[in-house]
């Protein structure tokens, strides 16, 4: 999640639309696992390159392979970054498949992963994306140009009940159900495929006392309709067991989120490697039922006033990391193959 001003953007001004959200305390948690000559960080969400540009430049001793979904990501971090050389390695892939990535580019187990999640700012700045409730703009909201699934189609063609289910859980909407129901009204009429025609009817069918309280009304349906479109929390639960596994021992997790539903999902992974397995009531706590994270921030870090002020889309920031002390006991490592061959099943 990154600031930016309002130029159009083209792959020689990256830099300059990119302000990365808790960089200097990204880079400070990651420095010690990155301190050795070869150390290989897995940028999972490259963005426009902010942060791989902050490794790449104060700690010289590591390269970095950085994954996005977006193709149009890959080509601004690709200009900026290529003064790296081989230090930097671009990879267009969703970064639940980071084993393979790893494999594929590493050849080993590596020293540092990062996640900055959401929407990007790349993402929400250019108006012909449809990730801003603010801009009207065609119904897209994909991550991966090339993926079929558009906001378009969601509004389009999933059923009324599925639709207040997506609203309800990826948007946490009170009126789910009521803007489910006017959604398959106006479709009826003629298809969605603008942004504007979606808020108006926000405006419409949310009620005005709540408008005034909860922030803009297309706030929790938007991010809803992001959430399915780019299958984001599914991606998340197994991209989060499978980025620790690719840690070697004192390599480093640091993960940023936005929303209460991604945190929870990188809290719960945390906190599984933080807290023994053991069954209570023990005399000895057994070798293989000992953590094997150490948490590096105490719960979630939030952006101080400082941040704020430079970055006022690191409002809602939720920063956790950990620090892998031992290889993952063969007990607790077989839920991460079933998360991984869970996976390959729906493909």
């Amino acid at each position: 999640m990154n600031a930016t001003d309002d130029r159009p953007g083209t792959g020689s001004d990256a830099a300059d639309r990119h302000l990365p959200v808790l960089l200097q305390r990204c880079v400070d948690l990651l420095a010690p696992a990155l301190a050795e000559p070869g150390s290989v960080l897995v940028d999972c969400t490259l963005g426009m390159g902010g942060h791989t540009e902050a490794v790449l430049e104060q700690l010289p001793t590591a390269r970095v392979i950085g994954i996005d979904r977006d193709p149009q990501a890959l080509a601004l971090a690709g200009e900026r970054l290529a003064r790296f050389g081989d230090r930097f390695t671009p990879v267009h892939a969703v970064y639940d498949e980071i084993t393979e990535v790893v494999d594929a580019h590493a050849g080993g187990a590596v020293q540092g992963v990062l996640m900055d999640l959401g929407v990007s700012s790349l993402q929400l700045d250019e108006t012909d994306r449809g990730f801003a409730y603010a801009q009207d703009a065609p119904l897209d909201m994909r991550m991966d140009s090339t993926q079929e699934l558009t906001a378009a189609v969601v509004l389009n063609t999933y059923d009324e009940r599925d639709l207040a289910r997506i609203l309800r859980e990826y948007g946490e909407e009170r009126f789910a159900g009521k803007i489910a129901r006017a959604i398959v009204r106006r479709r009826a009429e003629r298809e969605w495929d603008r942004s504007g025609e979606l808020v108006d009817l926000l405006r419409a069918v949310i009620p005005a006392a709540t408008r005034k309280t909860g922030g803009h009304p297309g706030k929790r349906t938007f991010q809803a309709l992001r959430i399915e479109v780019n299958g984001e929390l599914e991606v998340l639960e197994r991209a989060v067991p499978a980025a620790i596994e690719a840690l070697a021992v004192d390599g480093r997790i640091v993960v940023e989120s936005y929303q209460s539903l991604e945190d929870r999902i990188v809290k719960r992974a945390i906190a599984q490697g933080t807290t023994s397995s053991a069954p209570p009531g023990l005399p000895v706590e057994p070798e293989t039922h000992r953590p094997y994270l150490e948490a590096l921030t105490r719960g979630a870090e939030e952006a101080d006033a400082e941040e704020l002020e430079r970055n006022p889309r690191s409002a809602s920031v939720r920063l956790r990391a950990a620090r892998r002390v031992r290889p993952t006991p063969e007990h607790l490592l077989n839920r991460t193959n079933k998360h991984h061959t869970a996976k390959e099943d729906r493909r």
